[in-house]
């Protein structure tokens, strides 16, 4: 699914990369030639394996930094105790996909950078408190979850790499168990 989004990406940069560029002599053009180059080496786009890797490192991190908040911020002893399990358990995923990733060739490093839209809701809730917050986060937690399920979901069936794939299917049950708890919490 994202395979085409990656080709047509780096289509798009190879062709913005070659705008512009003057090839008015010999010398120039042999620089242009070799900046093109390059650029081109070095814009390739990660595996999907890789974006995968990413996508649910980013996801682990997104829930324990929301989860460590709700713990200070949250009036609600039920989102305290719920925020308490999504702390553990997207620990103990982070803990798999490490041994999931670990000799793999090619590497796969999987990178826990949030994503702009993650980012922004962690912004938001930290200065949200009581139950303005418990709302916040249980809507939070409510979109994560179904996000991160269909990202395992879809490369449980379509990955490119075995191991990634065992370990998308084997958490299909365990982020559709967060993700109805999420939906059963009370703000």
């Amino acid at each position: 699914m994202k395979t085409p989004y990656i080709a047509l990406l780096s289509a798009g940069t190879l062709a913005l990369a070659a705008c512009g560029q003057k090839t008015t002599t010999t010398e120039n053009t042999t620089a242009t030639t070799t900046n093109t180059e390059m650029t081109t080496a070095t814009t390739v786009a990660p595996s999907a394996g890789q974006t995968f890797a990413n996508t649910a490192a980013a996801s682990d991190a997104f829930e324990i930094a929301t989860s460590q908040m709700a713990l200070t911020k949250s009036s609600s002893a039920s989102v305290k105790k719920y925020a308490q399990k999504m702390i553990d358990a997207h620990t103990q995923s982070t803990a798999k996909l490490t041994t999931a990733v670990s000799g793999l060739t090619p590497p796969i490093a999987p990178d826990a950078t949030l994503s702009a839209t993650q980012q922004q809701t962690v912004d938001s809730l930290k200065s949200k408190s009581g139950a303005d917050f418990d709302a916040a986060y249980i809507a939070a937690q409510t979109a994560g979850h179904q996000q991160t399920l269909d990202a395992l979901k879809s490369y449980a069936a379509t990955g490119d790499v075995p191991a990634l794939k065992t370990f998308a299917s084997t958490l299909v049950p365990t982020v559709t168990a967060h993700l109805n708890m999420a939906k059963g919490l009370k703000a």
